[in-house]
């Protein structure tokens, strides 16, 4: 019953999440505030108001390489409650601060160096004039005294609205720079925050971890074209004997190709302009998941020996394309939880009854294909058919290659994420996602290496006939010994002596389909 509950609560958190990326739009460097409320930690309440990695200003006058965040439209409305305890005539009656720390620094926010737990300046803190009391406890930087930067904000006799001026803080130093909104006063507490702030990099406002995945995307295009362009050449010149298998290969590179090109535009524009528009997100997403299903459904059915071994998948069709449709779903909704709108929008929970789906899918793809491949390689091993066993050898190896490559780059990952809390690594950040873009590139190449359009693809292709097993380049010894060698021909001698002379044989078609019955 608790699981079940647990389970349902988390899939109305994703369809209330799923609804309002919909309707509001995405978000980036720009954060709105729409009636944030204050948390309880200590003897403080806080506001988190964001954090990014950003590169210190460039020299120079002009306001293109400067590194900034700044402040827009601050408003904090407190209860009326709150308010009504103060008169007209009174100044200042309630104090809320914006606090700017970098992540190394925040050992400098709270009483820590007065050996106290205590966020906020209490009467006994404030006995040697350390603090202030009512005040956040900020001890400065010895070598930059404006840093941790604080802001205050005050309100005024019995108002209930309070403004913050607009202030924009340069940074000059490369950083992972946090944002709180911070108060000490317990009467405040109900108090919301309405407004943004824009957080900028000197090349832009892409967020500085995302900074060289727009580089590194437009690498990929121009591999990806490349790659694309090779292969039509390959495709144009020997267009008459093309395999069905090479029409995929096609529509894989395509899918490649789109999808580096749309996220590179993606973030072109949210470097821009601040803001990821919804529509080339959604857009970028959706490409990104076709692309991994279809590549993950190609070397399903190469692995199955698709127009090698076997004409058709036969019965097993609708089994491998619910599998590609179930895994559409769930790559989908979570490449668009986490691209579209605020990372920060969702609980860890919520991330991990999203993941889960999607690694489970994969290891399911992974032990089908493994599976698929031993049968495979055993059907050309029974059949001898040489040239086809060793093209699936080096398919074989290339894929365990890559397969040990994830799961050494999956424990680097998890190690990276558990040590790095506060995203202290942020300039590495990118390396993570860009590995496994790089990995399904490689991959894909080597399946385009391998199944390259040729003169003589029937070498490779399925075929009823027996010659095709049979011909003298796949009958190719295992061993250079002569003695083997010799014996082979007179055994295949033998062979054609004893064969029927009806059409079917041993290997012939009868038992080609009971075996994709089978399978």
């Amino acid at each position: 019953m608790e699981g079940g509950k647990w389970w349902r609560s988390r899939w109305r958190e994703v369809v209330v999440l799923l609804l309002g990326l919909a309707l509001s739009g995405a978000e980036g460097s720009i954060h709105e505030y729409n009636g944030g409320t204050f948390t309880p930690q200590m003897n403080a309440f806080f506001f988190h108001g964001g954090s990014e990695g950003i590169y210190a200003s460039k020299g120079g006058n002009s306001s293109n390489g400067k590194s900034f965040i700044q402040f827009e439209s601050i408003t904090f409305r407190r209860t009326k409650n709150s308010a009504a305890r103060h008169t007209e005539m009174e100044q200042r009656t309630g104090r809320i601060e914006a606090i700017i720390v970098e992540i190394k620094d925040r050992e400098k926010i709270g009483g820590a160096y007065l050996n106290s737990d205590a966020i906020c300046c209490t009467t006994e803190l404030s006995k040697d004039g350390s603090c202030r009391r009512g005040e956040v406890i900020v001890r400065k930087n010895t070598d930059n005294l404006e840093w941790p930067k604080r802001i205050p904000t005050f309100f005024s006799g019995a108002d209930d609205e309070a403004k913050m001026a607009t202030e924009t803080v340069e940074i000059d130093h490369t950083g992972m720079y946090y944002l709180y909104f911070m108060f000490c006063e317990p009467q405040l507490q109900g108090t919301v925050i309405h407004g943004k702030t824009i957080w900028r990099n000197p090349t832009g406002y892409l967020p500085g971890k995302m900074v060289p995945l727009m580089t590194f995307y437009s690498f990929m295009s121009l591999a990806y074209l490349i790659l694309g362009l090779i292969w039509f050449l390959q495709f144009v010149r020997f267009w008459k004997d093309i395999l069905q298998l090479q029409y995929y290969i096609t529509v894989v590179i395509a899918l490649g190709m789109f999808e580096m090109a749309l996220w590179f535009f993606e973030y072109a524009n949210f470097n821009s302009t601040g803001i990821r528009p919804i529509g080339i997100t959604v857009w970028a997403v959706t490409f990104t998941a076709v692309k991994k299903t279809v590549s993950r459904l190609l070397l399903l059915v190469v692995s199955m020996g698709y127009g090698v071994v076997r004409p058709t998948l036969g019965g097993i069709t609708s089994r491998v394309s619910l599998l590609g449709f179930i895994y559409f779903v769930a790559s989908e909704t979570l490449e668009l939880i986490e691209n579209v709108g605020n990372i920060d929008d969702f609980s860890k929970k919520v991330r991990l009854f999203l993941v889960l789906p999607v690694a489970v899918l994969d290891a399911c793809f992974i032990l089908w294909i493994f599976s698929s491949l031993s049968r495979t390689l055993e059907k050309l091993q029974m059949r001898r058919s040489m040239a086809k066993l060793e093209l699936y050898r080096k398919f074989t190896n290339s894929l365990a290659i890559s397969v040990l490559l994830s799961i050494v780059w999956i424990g680097y990952e998890l190690y990276f994420n558990a040590s790095d809390p506060l995203s202290e690594l942020w300039e590495r950040a990118w390396l993570i996602p860009a590995f496994w873009s790089v990995l399904a590139y490689l991959l894909l190449l080597v399946i385009c290496i391998l199944w390259s359009p040729s003169q003589n693809p029937t070498r490779y292709a399925y075929s009823e006939e027996t010659g095709d097993d049979f011909d003298d380049e796949e009958s190719v010894a295992l061993t250079s010994s002569a003695s083997k060698a010799s014996g082979d021909l007179e055994s295949r001698a033998e062979r054609k002596e004893r064969r029927p002379a009806g059409p079917e044989h041993v290997f012939g078609p009868g038992e080609n389909l009971e075996e994709d019955k089978v399978a």
